[in-house]
């Protein structure tokens, strides 16, 4: 059977539950308040949502640390509050995707307990132990990526148990055939649910190697991390040991399997390795995963040659395979405040936005992306994201970008009757979704605009890619599919730029997209700040 394909092209909103809307005074976001606000999610114009995790969790990590994978945790609500909530989407032509991290759980998981009881129980095998060295010290130097050796003393067994990320998150032994299957099986609970999609949190992390071989030094020339501070030791190695083996790819296709017995269901992997963009091309195919994404375009870099190679790079390297992209999630600085260099302008949420959607891909936006919000100031007294906690000052963590969203301009934005679980700032609730709303030139609606518009643009949504030469801060491509060639054309500086077209190309303008646009005199382009073109390319 053969998916559909909805999911190529697709515009793809991601809510991070805690923070979206809170219905019951608590401070914290719940399902009843997606179900609350999806008629505004569907007036965005995207095609899907993705729920970060809401499954039982002791919350170390706010829900990447899942205790129960069927159950939904009562901060959010409960089974039938996920019912109604993808009732509600598919009534409204919505997808819904979820987020299945399966690499690891919570020490209170079930089967964590279990197994670390004993050697010989049932669940023995089912995390990665390993006995001491003789000097009592870990088994051998792999790093967590929360900073700190990966490895946590367990007194019951004697041994040490391997955890990638949180002390509270152990790993999954998927050497294990139970393990895999187990996985398996939690994850056609919620395919049979009806969901439409899975978003995969670090799923090339699910298979470690067997020797449990030292991962080598890295240089500290090459200490430049994907989505982590650069100096936590975790970018002190290369991590050749402790992620993306071989192993995983035949996990990828009994997970492909399965998925193809529900041909409207889409699988999208959250990839981090040493070379991500290989890992998503090896990743990403028929009998593999649908879409892959990694943190390529979540960097410091906003450079029309780094997005350009980066792009290209994948291009080069996904022959068989559709491509995800994200300038804005949960775990990175918000866009507008990364790659603004104190620019946090409309004109730069827009362009952002119209950007990462007319690349060669799916796309996920970050809520909040939509109304231009900034990094958030969270002081450390406020903050609760451990991995922020572990590196202050040097590196304030992921509370930034998940403080919650502002409805309006009150104290708590109309978040939450209650006190909400972070502050919410006043450059937020200075730009509300109901102060958007009134204005006809806010960056929601000219999001909203954008997006319409793009739905009537196939080049945009399917097409190929291909880069034009410019020179900074140009970035130039046009997209073609079934005769339609579209130009599309970004200034990515602060100030108004001309460029010259290329030789012999002929242009119709495109009008509709409601972004500042650009305008051609002669065989000149005329780019105001931040501004961007779309045109026909003729003949």
């Amino acid at each position: 059977m053969t998916n559909n394909n909805w999911w190529r092209g697709a515009v793809i909103y991601q809510i991070y539950p805690r923070s979206f809307l809170d219905t019951n005074g608590d401070g914290v976001g719940d399902l009843p308040g997606i179900v609350d606000r999806l008629d505004y999610v569907a007036s965005l114009g995207v095609d899907a949502i993705w729920i970060s995790p809401f499954f039982k969790s002791p919350m170390a990590d706010f829900g990447y640390d899942i205790a129960d994978y069927r159950d939904v945790d009562p901060l959010f609500g409960t089974l039938e509050d996920f019912d109604r909530l993808l009732g509600k989407a598919h009534s409204l032509g919505i997808k819904v995707m979820i987020d299945q991290v399966l690499s690891h759980c919570s020490v209170e998981h079930a089967w964590f307990k279990e197994s670390r009881e004993s050697r010989d129980n049932p669940k023995a095998d089912w995390y990665v132990w390993a006995d001491p060295k003789e000097d009592g010290t870990a088994p051998n130097n792999w790093m967590s990526l929360f900073g700190g050796v990966a490895w946590r003393w367990e007194p019951r067994r004697q041994q040490y148990y391997l955890h990638n990320f949180l002390a509270m998150q152990p790993d999954l032994n998927f050497h294990n055939p139970d393990v895999r299957q187990a996985t398996l099986d939690n994850v056609k609970f919620w395919l049979d649910k009806g969901v439409d999609g899975l978003r995969l949190d670090a799923i090339n992390f699910c298979f470690h190697d067997k020797q449990l071989r030292d991962n080598p030094p890295k240089p500290k020339e090459k200490r430049v991390g994907r989505g982590f501070s650069p100096d936590n030791p975790y970018a002190f190695q290369y991590h050749y040991y402790n992620n993306t083996q071989p192993e995983n790819i035949g996990f990828l296709e009994d997970l492909r399997r399965l998925m193809d017995q529900y041909p409207d269901a889409a699988a999208l992997g959250e990839i981090s390795s040493e070379d991500s963009l290989a890992t998503t091309a090896e990743y990403v195919g028929d009998r593999r995963l649908h879409m892959g994404y990694s943190f390529e375009l979540l960097t410091d870099d906003f450079s029309a040659a780094y997005i350009r190679g980066t792009v290209e790079r994948l291009e080069a390297a996904m022959t068989d395979g559709w491509p995800c992209w994200a300038v804005s999630n949960h775990d990175v600085q918000r866009a507008v405040t990364r790659w603004g260099n104190g620019d946090s302008s409309p004109a730069l949420a827009a362009q952002l936005v119209a950007l990462v959607c007319s690349l060669r891909g799916s796309v996920c936006l970050y809520q909040g992306e939509e109304l231009g919000l900034p990094e958030a100031e969270v002081p450390f007294e406020a903050m609760q994201d451990p991995y922020g906690k572990a590196f202050w000052p040097n590196f304030k963590g992921r509370d930034g970008c998940r403080t919650p969203m502002p409805w309006n301009g009150t104290d708590k934005a109309g978040f939450s009757d209650g006190q909400p679980w972070l502050p919410i700032p006043l450059t937020h609730q200075t730009i509300n979704v109901a102060d958007q709303e009134a204005d006809p030139r806010s960056v929601l609606n000219q999001v909203r605009a954008f997006l319409r518009w793009r739905k009537t643009q196939p080049a945009l949504q399917h097409g190929s890619i291909d880069f034009i030469d410019a020179p900074e801060p140009v970035l130039a491509f046009v997209r073609e599919t079934q005769g339609q060639r579209v130009l599309a054309v970004f200034n990515l500086s602060p100030s108004a730029i001309d460029w010259s077209l290329p030789d012999g190309m002929s242009l119709t303008a495109i009008a509709g997209h409601g972004l500042l646009s650009g305008q051609v005199n002669g065989d000149r382009l005329h780019l105001p700040a931040r501004g961007l073109f779309y045109a026909a390319v003729n003949g």
